[in-house]
């Protein structure tokens, strides 16, 4: 048995079934959406970047809402972007997968940018792991891992999909959400609080 392509067609089937044609037809508004007061975002910051909020520091308890763009942007970035630069691509000396450097500059702005992000994260993570033989899946992560140094990257595939399947499902539920009416652009169902919007 050869494990890569099982890994490889756990996610892929995944992201044909279920994340990419869940997130088609996404508009500016929907992606901006904040549905409850406080709630984490991507926004746009004094040097003219888009930004994540909460990137510094630990999440508070219970976690705050987030908007479909904090949501796409983790996926896109913190699960299968800096994984795929940082063991796929050509890191900066001394990274490792969780080093600010593999980053982007700035978050996407529109939700052209944000599906555009996540389509070339999802194919550089894939195709690395994909060109993966057993020999490199059960091989451990090295200085690259960080505090995993010791894991396989088998694990560490297993456990980025899993948050995939996570967040994603989360992705599903805001646009349902949205769709509902609770985004002021819906069906005109009742509001959280029971009010129309």
């Amino acid at each position: 048995m050869h494990w890569g392509p099982l890994l490889t067609d756990q996610l892929t089937f995944y992201w044909e079934t279920s994340l990419w044609p869940r997130v088609q037809g996404l508009t500016d508004e929907e992606y901006l959406w904040e549905p409850v007061a406080g709630c984490w975002a991507v926004r746009p910051s004094d040097d003219g970047t888009w930004q994540a909020d909460g990137l510094d520091r630990r999440p508070p308890e219970p976690p705050p809402v987030t908007t479909l763009a904090w949501r796409l942007a983790h996926i896109a970035v913190d699960v299968l972007g800096t994984r795929a630069a940082a063991f796929f691509g050509s890191p900066p000396e001394g990274a490792d997968m969780f080093d600010p450097r593999l980053r982007p500059a700035s978050l996407p702005a529109t939700a052209d940018e944000a599906l555009a992000l996540l389509e070339r994260s999802y194919r550089a993570w894939h195709d690395g792991l994909a060109a993966c033989d057993d020999d490199a899946l059960a091989r451990p992560l090295g200085p690259r891992g960080a505090d995993f140094a010791d894991q396989p990257l088998a694990a560490l595939a297993l456990h980025l999909h899993r948050e995939t399947m996570h967040h994603g499902g989360e992705v599903g539920v805001l646009r349902d959400l949205y769709r509902a009416g609770l985004g002021g652009a819906g069906l005109g169902a009742p509001g959280l609080d029971g009010a129309r919007p």
